[in-house]
């Protein structure tokens, strides 16, 4: 039993005292011990491999704030790594793949990872993690969407326009579906052994999502975030949570797929995202990450304006509408988070 299932609770939508925190990228480069650990450990990838070190930065911001749940220490991009891309990172670039998926020979030779075997270090770091929170708090374990992992996959890393994957979106739609295909059911896997593992949440991280228009959204991204979904029903009592950065437009889309709550982004009111959705999902935002440079009396103001909108009653997460970024200051965080149990209680 968890000693603090505040955010389990409000996720599946039922009463809690407060209204729980969690904050996407915690364990991060904001953090100065988060930056000796990976200085460390050498490199990015070495750190996301060991799992040791994943299990000391996932609990350094536990160490610091009164969060309500970890979050896994890892990346997106280890699926499409253990497909054999040569996942590394360029300092000041982002990630990078030696071998993008080009051809059609390319796309024909991707086959799901087994992720007991070619991502057993993601399983062994849960397992730490699990052991070292002593049923404190729920661990979130995540994955990124079929569609956004296709993106890094297709480009070869990040991308201002994704020139590249939408030509094939547009001219062989039947390739990048087998590309999708592949990745749906690489992601149901690699989370359904984090649930195995020991992860008690997990979250589809749609950060490409957004770039799409309506139609494409509907076919390449929501369609297989709903296959995971579908193929994870059997693992009741584990909140599935999904996030399209610049979704908002299709949040009755996204939330009639089953899963349990629906990430914003800072661009949705939460008020009207609420309306919306009714009490069919939980809601996790919203706040503006930019809010993070601001005074502590201007955090706690805008922390308040996100509670008030969603209003009293269950089933709000609160978070940031996205990443929080490298230049924050770890006391912001710490007012944002005091802030958000102290004034949340007067909604519950």
């Amino acid at each position: 039993m968890l000693k603090n299932d505040t955010l389990i609770r409000a996720l599946l939508r039922q009463p809690t005292p407060y209204t729980p925190i969690w904050i996407m990228r915690q364990a991060g480069r904001y953090l100065p011990e988060y930056n000796d650990t990976r200085a460390r450990a050498g490199s990015f990838m070495q750190l996301c491999t060991r799992p040791d070190l994943c299990t000391e930065v996932t609990l350094q911001p536990l160490a610091r704030f009164k969060l309500d749940a970890a979050i896994l220490f890892s990346d997106i991009l280890t699926i499409p790594d253990a497909m054999g891309l040569g996942l590394h990172f360029v300092e000041g670039e982002g990630p990078r793949f030696e071998r993008p998926v080009h051809s059609e020979a390319d796309i024909a030779r991707l086959h799901p990872p087994d992720p007991d075997r070619e991502l057993r270090y993601v399983m062994d770091a849960v397992w730490q993690i699990r052991r070292a929170l002593k049923n404190e708090l729920p661990l979130i374990g995540f994955s990124g969407s079929p569609f956004t992992l296709a993106c890094y996959m297709v480009e070869g890393g990040a991308s201002a326009d994704f020139r590249t994957l939408k030509t094939l979106l547009y001219s062989r739609p039947d390739l990048l579906h087998r590309i999708l295909d592949v990745n749906c059911r690489a992601v149901t896997a690699y989370l359904a052994s984090q649930i195995e593992a020991g992860v008690q949440v997990v979250m589809l991280f749609d950060t490409w999502g957004g770039t799409l228009s309506a139609a494409a959204y509907r076919e390449f991204s929501l369609a297989y975030m709903q296959r995971v979904i579908e193929a994870l029903a059997g693992y009741r009592g584990v909140p599935k949570i999904v996030f399209t950065k610049g979704g908002g437009l299709w949040l009755d889309d996204i939330a009639a797929i089953g899963c349990d709550a629906v990430g914003l982004d800072w661009t949705m009111d939460i008020g009207e995202a609420r309306r919306r959705t009714g009490s069919r999902v939980a809601l996790q935002g919203n706040l503006d990450p930019a809010v993070l440079f601001a005074s502590p009396e201007t955090i706690r103001a805008e922390a308040r304006r996100v509670l008030a909108a969603y209003g009293k009653g269950p089933g709000h997460v609160f978070n940031l509408g996205h990443g929080i970024s490298q230049f924050t200051d770890p006391e912001r965080v710490a007012a944002l988070v005091d802030g958000v149990h102290e004034l949340s209680r007067e909604f519950h």
